[in-house]
């Protein structure tokens, strides 16, 4: 794990990625942290972790979070996953916001058929009141959809810590999908980021993202 910091004004970026991979009626769904894709001037600074979870998806008690868990994923089956987001001690207000990007997303859409795939259902545990959900963009090219999520308010971690609610709380595999859709699927990944702009200076959280970097 390497950390680099880049001057780019008030900025965090945090990224989580989920890889999911096929083997027959099974899978198995790993997860590679990104927190190191930071970005940051002065004091805004983010993390980006979930919690210890065992290969079935169960969760392991008495550990800290982590920035990595491994799956063994099998069709039916739920698995304890909760991106959060944690604004650090000394941070001045921000915005924050996540997405989340899937790739096979054609794939994906194919066997939802003929409504598509609908990853908020997928993904349990989503509160909307928490994280808006701002809509989500195709990438065709890459084959890739994006859904993004804007926390409910601006945060300040002046006086230590602040951990914001997970995005969501766990995953469930739909019991209904067949060997041959699952291969269909193999190698998908799922790439969670999290980002922070310094809210002084923005009139509305539209303005803050509007100037934060595309990149």
């Amino acid at each position: 794990m390497k950390t680099q910091t880049k001057a780019l004004g008030l900025m965090m970026a945090a990224v989580l990625l989920v890889t999911a991979t096929i083997f027959g009626t099974m899978a198995y769904l790993t997860d590679d942290d990104q927190v190191v894709n930071t970005f940051t001037v002065g004091n805004v600074d983010i993390k980006l972790d979930e919690a210890k979870a065992n290969t079935d998806g169960s969760l392991v008690a008495g550990v800290d979070r982590v920035q990595a868990n491994s799956y063994k994923l099998l069709p039916g089956h739920t698995y304890a996953k909760d991106p959060m987001v944690t604004v650090l001690d000394g941070s001045e207000e921000s915005y924050v916001r996540m997405t989340m990007t899937i790739s096979r997303s054609a794939e994906l859409d194919a066997i939802f058929a003929p409504g598509g795939a609908n990853m908020l259902k997928i993904f349990n545990g989503y509160d909307s009141t928490n994280w808006i959900y701002k809509g989500n963009v195709e990438d065709a090219a890459a084959n890739t959809r994006t859904y993004e999520f804007w926390y409910k308010e601006t945060v300040s971690a002046a006086d230590g810590n602040v951990a914001l609610d997970a995005l969501f709380d766990s995953i469930t595999v739909p019991g209904e999908i067949t060997n041959e859709q699952l291969a269909t699927i193999e190698d998908m990944t799922i790439t969670v980021n999290a980002y922070a702009i310094q809210a002084d200076g923005f009139e509305t959280a539209d303005a803050a993202w509007d100037a934060f970097p595309a990149n």
